[in-house]
């Protein structure tokens, strides 16, 4: 009878419980949501986040802001949205860094990447530009491979931050031709950016969206990582063309803490998914950068960081690089 009676009291609990949580999953969101950005403003991850967050559950009379938390090469804001409550309100505007790189670099992290964040939805994917600062007489890639092979002292490249894809990217293409340069990083792609107009380095990986800066005559695009030529800048050659395989790209991403309710999963999934199809967003991330909608089922999502996990994780190891 008092192991009935226990039950009894046990059902009735998580009966109760249930009734309060369904209100509040049927009702998100109720509040603003936060995205949670690990680079500065301006930045890729920013600009994209921005965009998406003001369509975002737009008609709902709920806002989507981004607050900007720097450091450790998006540690920082990933360890916030980890400890953040799993309702659906703290997410983060990821890198693919932070899943598939800092696992391999970083000896000790505050929280496992791969095992204590969700992946939500993905957002956008594109490759780098090699951008000079236009004092570099360096032309083509050829000239400016043969310009560092004889430099002295070695030339000086900007990252968006130890580990970062600029930082990986430059370090690949190094190995691959066979220069040397002195890597010099930055708290997020906009700073590296504008340390590299500024003439504080010689060169940089900058993500597609220092495309206006390229157009003005402030840096000097000589290639591109992705597969093909960049749909915003297509008389700009691909490294491949010179270097067979060569092909380095990044992706952003909405991802969440543990334990998220998954009515909640599937609305921020379906809502993610509409606003990238919208003509007037596909037009601003053009515009942005050139940057493409990378909308993908959470198998899709899913098998795509395993690979990248494995492919950095070589390259990591390869190129030698650790951060204690």
């Amino acid at each position: 009878m008092a192991s009935l009676q226990a039950v009894t009291r046990w059902l009735a609990s998580a009966v109760s419980v249930l009734a309060i949580a369904l209100p509040a999953v049927a009702q998100y969101p109720s509040k603003p949501i936060r995205f949670v950005a690990p680079i500065p403003p301006g930045g890729g991850p920013d600009i994209i986040g921005r965009l998406v967050a003001s369509k975002l559950f737009e008609g709902s009379g709920q806002q989507v802001v981004v607050e900007n938390r720097v450091g450790g090469n998006g540690i920082v804001a990933g360890e916030f949205v980890v400890r953040a409550p799993a309702d659906g309100y703290t997410l983060l505007l990821g890198m693919d860094s932070l899943l598939t790189i800092n696992p391999h670099l970083y000896r000790k992290m505050p929280f496992d990447p791969l095992k204590d964040l969700t992946p939500i939805a993905s957002l956008v994917s594109n490759g780098f530009f090699l951008a000079l600062n236009p004092q570099i007489p360096a032309k083509t890639l050829a000239e400016f491979i043969e310009l560092a092979k004889k430099a002295q002292p070695p030339m000086q490249y900007a990252s968006g931050g130890n580990g970062s894809q600029h930082h990986l990217t430059m370090e690949r293409l190094k190995v691959r031709a066979g220069f040397e340069m002195v890597h010099v990083p930055y708290k997020g792609g906009s700073p590296a950016t504008m340390a590299t107009v500024a003439g504080e380095v010689s060169a940089m990986m900058s993500g597609t969206s220092t495309a206006a800066q390229i157009r003005a005559g402030k840096l000097r695009a000589i290639a591109y990582t992705g597969r093909a030529r960049s749909s915003i800048l297509p008389d700009v050659p691909t490294i491949a063309e010179m270097f067979p395989g060569f092909e380095m790209t990044q992706w952003y991403a909405i991802l969440g803490p543990l334990g998220m309710p998954e009515p909640i999963l599937a609305q921020l999934r379906a809502e993610i998914a509409k606003v990238l199809r919208h003509p007037e967003i596909v037009e601003r991330l053009k515009a942005a950068g050139g940057v493409e909608p990378w909308i993908t089922t959470p198998a899709e999502f899913t098998a795509a960081i395993r690979a990248d996990f494995e492919k950095n994780g070589k390259l990591v190891q390869d190129i030698g690089i650790k951060i204690d």
